[in-house]
């Protein structure tokens, strides 16, 4: 299995409602697209210098299925939207032993 962890900074201007929007959008996702097991998105309490504004941590089948993940039409529409509010954006991906 497949742990894939992605960070986002935000920009100011709505960030606390685009934060929402991209938790509500992907963990919308779940059970629609294969290989996804699950995938939850946390917003962050401190609003610290060093904080990010929202965490995907998100697992799949194999890297494969994280690979078809990418290009699945309805995430390529949510990272478009993604891409439009975010300044920042860090990501892991890992192998978790079964």
């Amino acid at each position: 299995m497949i742990k894939h962890i992605v960070m986002w900074k935000l920009k100011d201007e709505g960030r606390a409602e685009n934060a929402q929007k991209i938790k509500s959008l992907l963990e919308g996702l779940s059970g629609r697209i294969g290989g996804l097991k699950s995938a939850v998105v946390g917003i962050d309490l401190k609003a610290e210098d060093t904080s990010f504004d929202a965490v995907l941590v998100s697992e799949f089948d194999s890297l494969e299925a994280l690979a078809e993940y990418k290009i699945h039409p309805e995430h390529v529409k949510i990272s478009a939207f993604v891409k439009s509010v975010r300044t920042d954006r860090k990501t892991v991906d890992y192998e978790i032993p079964e």
